[in-house]
């Protein structure tokens, strides 16, 4: 399947978000944990929450989790704790995507943890003990912070509790800080000890009413869209947003200033605005909020901005290499894109000669990625359209993006 997109004149409008995937599935853990009978209000309507809600109302003896690696690491070690034996598997992606740091942690802490086939990946046979005894582990705070909310999300129910000892540099700490306040939330006593230690007593969840907000990964792409939009008063409301938000993603507005993007906030909504006041150069660090990298790229790319950014170690591990799928997709476009040290990425500024004869010839690839194809559906503001191969798959974050483009005046048409 293939759609393509078309510009409108001008972009303005008002789009409700969907709600943060990344605080859902935690919610969903947590609440879980807690014996609620509760249920998670206001939680993301895509497929990795969705295979979550699904798997905890029914209990398989077998869960497939597909695509979704939120799901998967969540899940591994909510099951680890929770009685009976189960087997996780997933899609062919997910089977090629390593997750032995995290069985490891789960072993040393007592679970009984077998691999159905390759070891060191899913699929995985987990028999559930829901009294682990916990303790003291060491893990590098270098690899996903996914592996370290897993942990700290079941340590509550853990004998002695957790301590943390995180290693090396720590990536993407504000969904660690995340996890600890949604923790909290539920009456887990659960603080940073020092700069490198994680200590969660054995204090028990306690049932409560959860309300999720708005997505903020989801609104930077209404971002780009008001960065890349040709008229000059440019504007989208997103409701849902606030300022003290939980999601390390929200800062993605501090750096969208800078490419040409004003914020108001208004309460529980904020107002993007075009200013026209873009940096000629834009260097940054996307240690803490890798999944906006993509977004980023393409919107320097776009604007002709040059930029240096680092802190992309993760992005080889997402649903895939994202560094690479970058690189390759963009060189269709025009540019060609330099990485370094498997985390960096860099671009001097010139667009080269396009791949296709004209842009409305060239289609982006999307690699069972929903992020590529959110990220470079606003070329078409630029470039006037856009092919989007396999756009089906925002699903896993957010199902009613294409909807939504319509909404603001994009056009689309099935290919």
């Amino acid at each position: 399947m293939q759609i393509k997109v078309t510009a409108p004149h001008k972009i303005a409008g008002y789009i409700t978000l969907p709600s943060s995937k990344s605080i859902s599935n935690r919610a969903l853990v947590i609440n879980a944990l807690s014996g609620s009978d509760k249920r998670v209000e206001n939680v993301s309507d895509c497929d990795d929450t969705r295979v979550m809600m699904n798997w905890l109302s029914t209990h398989p003896d077998t869960i497939d989790i597909g695509a979704a690696g939120t799901a998967m690491r969540f899940s591994t070690a909510l099951l680890a704790v929770t009685e009976g034996t189960h087997v996780i598997t997933g899609s062919e992606r997910m089977k090629n995507r390593p997750i032995g740091i995290l069985v490891d942690a789960l072993r040393t802490l007592g679970a009984q943890v077998d691999y159905v086939e390759k070891e060191g990946f899913p699929p995985l046979r987990m028999t559930g003990n829901p009294s682990l005894e916990g303790g003291e582990l060491h893990l590098s705070g270098s690899v996903s912070s996914q592996y370290i909310s897993a942990l700290l999300m079941i340590a509550p129910n853990l004998k002695k509790g957790l301590k943390l000892l995180l290693e090396d540099g720590i990536v993407s700490r504000p969904y660690i800080d995340m996890t600890l306040s949604i923790m909290r939330d539920y009456g887990a006593e659960a603080c940073w000890e020092d700069e490198r230690s994680i200590v969660v007593k054995p204090v028990r969840y306690q049932p409560r009413p959860y309300r999720v907000e708005s997505d903020w990964s989801a609104a930077s792409y209404w971002y780009e869209m008001v960065a890349l939009a040709s008229n000059a008063n440019a504007e989208v409301v997103l409701p849902g947003l606030f300022a003290q938000s939980l999601q390390g993603d929200s800062h993605g507005a501090e750096v969208f200033a800078r490419l040409g993007v004003s914020t108001e906030h208004q309460g529980d909504k904020v107002v993007l605005r075009k200013n026209g006041q873009c940096v000629s150069r834009l260097d940054y660090d996307f240690l803490e909020m890798p999944d906006l990298a993509q977004t980023f790229v393409v919107t320097c790319c776009m604007l002709g901005v040059p930029f240096h950014f680092t802190g992309l170690q993760s992005l080889k591990i997402k649903e895939t290499d994202r560094i690479e799928a970058l690189k390759k997709e963009l060189a269709k476009l025009g540019f060609s894109i330099e990485d370094r040290n498997d985390s960096e990425l860099l671009w001097d500024g010139r667009r080269q000669k396009k791949e296709a004869i004209s842009s409305d010839e060239i289609a982006i690839d999307t690699y069972e990625d929903h992020r590529m194809a959110m990220a470079f559906a606003p070329v078409a503001l630029k470039d006037g359209s856009i092919r989007i191969n396999n756009p089906q798959v925002v699903s896993k974050s957010y199902p009613r993006y294409w909807e939504d483009l319509k909404t603001i005046g994009l056009h689309l048409t099935s290919c």
